[in-house]
């Protein structure tokens, strides 16, 4: 008898594990679907989306313009620019395709939090971007620009340019989800807001070693991240505040 309902409950772990498989196979193929039609979509575009993105470095190039070192450098540098602007206004769908497969698993009281969550993680992802391209790119490529000779061409390579800007904008883009990661750990019972409020000296410490770790070795860009990431920090406090009264109700 044992065996038998031991037997039943084998298969019925194997069952829900391949119908979690399963469904992670047609999230995953939404996801990787939503960034290829972005792409086709964006892809006519591409000529336009490269000026606008090399806006803040060219207009600090005397010469206004980038080269491109290789035979085929222009043509993958602005494909690959494409992509990862794919990607990124793709951010919703992918956000959604993960919340909605742990969905299932989370209480009432918690998927009433997970649809607030999701949409302040999408406008705090979109945030950190555009503070990446209106703010910390300009006084980069302007702190270069001023240390450049006037002996020395600086005429910077298209491939080496976009692999630079990916990398901050992702940085800040994921930095700027600092309140929701604060929100999680409390909401997860890691830690409590007032264990989070006796950390700031640290997390203001570790703002900076992150910053040196993460962007160019001069102190503008190092501070530019560091101080956002500290005052969102002081938000997330605030929203974890807001969420353990609510969640006591």
């Amino acid at each position: 008898m044992s065996e038998e309902i031991d037997q039943q409950s084998e298969d019925l772990a194997e069952g829900t594990l391949m119908s979690h498989l399963i469904e992670l196979r047609g999230r995953l193929f939404k996801v990787f679907g939503s960034v290829f039609v972005v792409f086709l979509v964006l892809l006519p575009f591409s000529r336009k989306i490269w000026d606008f993105v090399a806006a803040p470095l060219t207009r600090f190039v005397p010469s206004g313009e980038m080269q491109a070192i290789g035979a085929v450098n222009s043509l993958t540098a602005t494909i690959s620019l494409t992509f990862y602007l794919s990607l990124f206004l793709a951010m919703p769908i992918i956000l959604y395709q993960i919340w909605a497969f742990v969905a299932p698993g989370l209480y009432k009281k918690e998927k009433g939090f997970a649809m607030p969550l999701l949409a302040s993680s999408v406008t705090l992802f979109f945030a950190g971007l555009a503070f990446a391209y209106y703010v910390v790119f300009p006084l980069i490529f302007g702190f270069v620009a001023a240390f450049t000779p006037d002996t020395v061409e600086w005429k910077p390579d298209m491939a080496e340019y976009v692999s630079f800007v990916m990398l901050i904008a992702l940085v800040f883009g994921v930095a700027f989800e600092t309140p929701i990661a604060t929100v999680l750990t409390v909401a997860t019972g890691l830690t409590t807001p007032e264990q989070l409020g006796k950390a700031r000296p640290y997390v203001f410490l570790g703002a900076f070693v992150v910053g040196m770790l993460l962007t160019p070795p001069d102190v503008i860009s190092q501070t530019i991240l560091a101080i956002p990431v500290y005052l969102l920090y002081e938000l997330g406090i605030v929203m974890s505040k807001l969420f353990k009264s609510r969640s006591v109700k």
